[in-house]
């Protein structure tokens, strides 16, 4: 069989390829349309263009299910209309065995995925990002209108909040502004920055201007009355080192989206956030579903097997191809859906991640077992002619 599981890979393979090449091409060419309205002196068409290739490893990651779905559907049609499908049930393959090379051959596009999820998509995202915070001022991501929001603890026992309002494309921050904290949540050190420069585990600030806030300055407030000594006290430094839990890997992490980032970069940033007593549910379920982006994968195809074993007749290619353009999309909603309900009923990270794709598979699994008992080949019995009692002898 192994011949019959290289030939079904090679039409898998080949489908899968046109269709994602038809995917990409109709998703950039919509995105590029849409985006001609922004081409100005600062921002040329040529610009334009490499923002969009850089944005093609993301696209293709995003895309790669439902071009999987897509392509198995048209290769296992394109079997059952030349009638190869029936010539591999006669001789003994049944849906489970035809499911199982699927999966076979679907290993190198899951390695390809991993190479896409862990190495391509996250090194493009952050090209993609420095190339909008040149040609465009912006970055996009979690940033709100005041900048960049960090909070972590410090060695006095109190925490630090760190406000960075704005990313440089040399790597460098501006505009920082620091609250220093002491163990009873009181504002002791209020911080401003021009500039920073991260050096190893440290940042280095540059003209920078603080307002250090006496211990009695509350106290003295709520009275209403004069103080003897000054409430806050202003210094100028023209540069400081400044030692902080804060890398440009975790600041990358804060900019782009959790799906977007590698795991062991996901797994940094979780563990920064829940050093800092933050919320990180939306960081683990991206970390689930990023380990279960393969089994998505290997669903695709579990749909695809019963939408291809729909006879002919009944609908060609055409018929066949929409069926699965429509079941990826609702699978799709859906997972959209769940991620939404997950977050805010707050479902374990692992239900949140694993629902969709589990209960696809089972459906889809299910309708193809279903589809198999329904279509089975009877196998016929020939018996061998025997001599009757006036035969003869």
């Amino acid at each position: 069989m192994s011949t019959a599981r290289n030939y079904i890979a090679k039409e898998l393979y080949r489908a899968t390829f046109v269709v994602m090449l038809a995917l990409i091409g109709l998703f950039s060419f919509f995105t590029l349309v849409d985006q001609l309205d922004r081409v100005s002196e600062r921002l040329s068409l040529k610009s334009l263009l490499y923002i969009e290739l850089l944005a093609l490893p993301t696209r293709t990651y995003e895309l790669l299910p439902i071009g999987v779905l897509i392509g198995a559907v048209l290769a296992l049609a394109g079997l059952a209309q030349r009638n190869e499908l029936v010539i591999l049930r006669v001789s003994g393959v049944s849906a489970t065995r035809l499911l199982g090379m699927l999966w076979m051959a679907c290993v190198p596009i899951i390695a390809l995925a991993i190479i896409l999820s862990e190495y391509m998509t996250p090194a493009a995202e952050i090209r993609y990002s420095e190339a909008n915070l040149v040609l465009r001022g912006k970055v996009e991501g979690g940033r709100l209108i005041s900048g960049y929001w960090f909070r972590e603890p410090t060695a006095q026992g109190g925490s630090r909040v760190l406000n960075i309002g704005e990313l440089l494309s040399s790597g460098e921050v501006a505009n920082l502004t620091i609250y220093e904290m002491g163990a009873d949540d009181r504002l002791t050190l209020l911080s401003q920055a021009q500039r920073g420069v991260f050096e190893g585990d440290k940042l280095r600030l540059f003209n920078v201007s603080d307002n250090i806030i006496d211990d009695n300055a509350l106290q003295a407030l709520a009275d209403g009355l004069p103080a003897s000594e000054p409430l806050m006290i202003v210094q100028t430094e023209p540069t400081r080192l400044l030692t902080t839990s804060l890398t440009p890997a975790r600041l990358v992490a804060r900019i782009a989206t959790p799906e977007k980032m590698s795991l062991l970069t996901l797994w940094d940033y979780i563990d920064f956030l829940q050093s800092n007593n933050q919320d990180a549910t939306r960081q683990i379920v991206a970390v689930w579903r990023k380990i279960a982006y393969p089994f998505t994968l290997l669903v695709m195809l579990t749909i695809a097997a019963p939408i291809a074993y729909m006879q002919t007749r009944r609908g060609g290619i055409g018929a066949k191809v929409f069926a699965g353009i429509l079941t990826g999309t609702v699978f799709f909603m859906l997972g959209q859906l769940t991620l939404n309900m997950g977050m805010l009923y707050q479902w374990p990270p692992v239900v949140t991640a694993l629902a969709p794709n589990v209960i696809a598979f089972v459906l889809a699994f299910g309708t193809l077992l279903a589809m198999e008992r329904r279509f089975k080949w009877p196998r016929k019995t020939v018996r061998a002619p025997t001599n009757s009692a006036g035969g003869m002898a």
